[in-house]
């Protein structure tokens, strides 16, 4: 049997958040997690100052190179790392209802700490007992969905199955925040579609949320509601997508007429053909002789980076 879905109409952001906002009421939106001044040092590297707030029914995209932290900090919201500073979740105080709050969250991590020859349904029943809200028949629906057999050993999955059982795994104990570290890389493009709308169905009631670690820029693009970039252990910007697109442009033209944008040039990269550069956006009117465009995640990263290593970053 073959199902055809026609799609009329594909709701932009803005249409996205103003029916989540409908669903809870404006001004109503509950705080998910808020984080100040959260540090953690490993050796030569070290996680600083993290300060930003999500409220619930929204997905945060975290990017940033390699190595930067977005590991540490989401071991460190799982629960699994101490750390310095402050974070509430769910407006409670984390230290002291850690117990609480971690039942309330569910994480895709790279380790693997299933058991290699138990049996999917046996590992969720192992696991699951430590949850109070575990739901088998809700694993078996997932399971099913992502055409995973129950049946099957833990240890003969491919890395992609694995991820896609702790995905069903994640959400069948009912988490209120989902913490994920690069799952869609090891996704096929089929699943990773599959992967985006179930996202959104979770965060579609308005109070559930998710943090996404990805490389995948355009996947923040598409369904990312704020944005949290890291660099060097430090955070280099936050903020709802929307507002932090509108607070840049990217520009390209004549090298004398980008560096003319004096303190509001972020970074400017010049190329055989000419040269383009991030700016921040003050509304006023762009000279006509340059291009003009509202920079994707991918630009704002790149740029935003290099003009922090000269000292021209800035944070929103």
């Amino acid at each position: 049997m073959v199902y055809i879905c026609v799609y009329t109409h594909t709701q932009t952001q803005t249409e996205q958040n103003f029916a989540r906002m409908n669903i809870r009421g404006k001004g109503m939106e509950q705080t998910m997690i808020k984080t100040e001044n959260v540090s953690k040092r490993f050796g030569s590297f070290a996680l600083q100052d993290i300060h930003f707030e999500l409220p619930a029914g929204y997905i945060c995209g975290l990017i940033g190179e390699n190595g930067v932290g977005k590991t540490t900090l989401l071991n460190i919201l799982a629960g699994l790392y101490e750390y310095d500073g402050t974070i509430s979740i769910q407006e409670k105080e984390y230290r002291t209802n850690q117990m609480e709050l971690q039942q309330d969250i569910g994480f895709v991590f790279h380790e693997e700490w299933f058991d290699d020859w138990d049996s999917l349904i046996a590992n969720s029943r192992h696991y699951g007992k430590y949850y109070k809200n575990y739901d088998e028949t809700l694993l078996k629906e997932y399971l099913k969905r992502f055409r995973l057999d129950g049946k099957k050993k833990y240890k003969k999955l491919s890395k992609g199955e694995k991820l896609k059982f702790a995905f069903a795994f994640a959400l069948a104990h009912h988490p209120k925040l989902l913490l994920l570290d690069e799952p869609g890389a090891n996704f096929d493009q089929t699943f990773r579609e599959e992967f985006h709308h179930i996202l959104r169905e979770f965060t579609a009631d308005g109070t559930k949320s998710v943090i996404l670690s990805t490389h995948i820029t355009s996947d923040v693009d598409r369904f990312a509601d704020y944005l949290l970039l890291l660099k060097k252990g430090r955070q280099l910007l936050y903020g709802d997508i929307e507002s932090v697109r509108d607070a840049y442009r990217m520009v390209a033209g004549e090298r004398h007429a980008l560096r003319a944008f004096g303190g509001r040039l972020v970074y400017m990269e010049e190329t055989p053909v000419g040269c383009s550069a991030l700016v921040k956006h003050d509304h006023a009117e762009y000279d006509r002789a340059l291009k003009v465009w509202e920079p994707d995640t991918e630009e704002l990263m790149y740029y935003l980076a290099k003009g922090a290593e000269h000292g021209r970053g800035n944070q929103i």
